[in-house]
């Protein structure tokens, strides 16, 4: 399983409260969390050529995972084209929290991925709502995160091919958090924690939940036509 993790990389650089959570950026957190035997990761950057992802990288994935947040305009078009054709031709793709807005993902939903938010250190809790789904494979009836950035319905995406988690928030708020989907003959997952703020992919369960995705995401045969 080859797996390419794609991140911005700018809050890390620009505010130390960020950097103190991840110092090794987002995608580093998120290289650690899906190491295993049998995984080969390699991570790209906004500001890197290509922003990383040429297409001899995007050839050489399995499974892409995408987060972005405050630099989705500065993503080329070409890039997001590359990405898209991949991903019809049967790459994976999982994509993490503000990455909804992400141009890759809109592409591929064709909406405006719009939702409600609110930043107020609200409790989460991630309820597992199809057990039997490969992705929610060890995870127990829910994930409980102490202070996470709130989404709330509507979230403005089509209607998932199957829907593994269902987030609740303290203000009363529910929100679809891990959304499957097929398009062409690639499998997207669409799972919503991980506020740059917060220790979340830090978090065993969330780490659990994103390296089960990539296992499923991953399991078609890409190919290059």
């Amino acid at each position: 399983m080859r797996v390419t993790i794609w991140n911005e990389f700018r809050h890390e650089q620009s505010e130390p409260e960020v950097a103190a959570i991840y110092p090794d950026g987002i995608h580093g957190a998120l290289a650690d969390a899906l190491s295993a035997p049998g995984v080969e990761v390699a991570t790209a950057t906004l500001d890197e050529p290509d922003h990383g992802l040429p297409d001899a990288v995007l050839d050489a994935t399995d499974v892409l995972v995408w987060w972005g947040h405050i630099a989705h305009g500065e993503v080329t078009d070409a890039v997001v084209e590359r990405a898209r054709a991949r991903v019809l031709a049967g790459m994976g793709l999982v994509v993490l929290h503000s990455g909804h807005h992400a141009k890759l993902f809109k592409a591929l939903m064709g909406t405006t991925c719009d939702l409600q938010w609110r930043e107020a250190d609200d409790a989460e809790r991630v309820w597992v709502v199809a057990p039997g789904h490969p992705i929610a494979r060890g995870i127990g009836p829910s994930i409980d995160l102490e202070i996470e950035e709130m989404y709330g319905e509507v979230f403005d995406v089509p209607a998932p091919d199957e829907l593994v988690l269902v987030s609740w928030f303290t203000g009363g708020e529910v929100f679809r958090s891990g959304c499957c989907y097929t398009r062409g003959r690639g499998r997207i997952f669409y799972f919503r924690p991980g506020h740059e703020t917060h220790p979340t992919y830090h978090h065993p369960g969330i780490r659990r939940v994103i390296a089960n995705a990539v296992a499923w995401a991953g399991c078609t045969s890409p190919t290059t036509s």
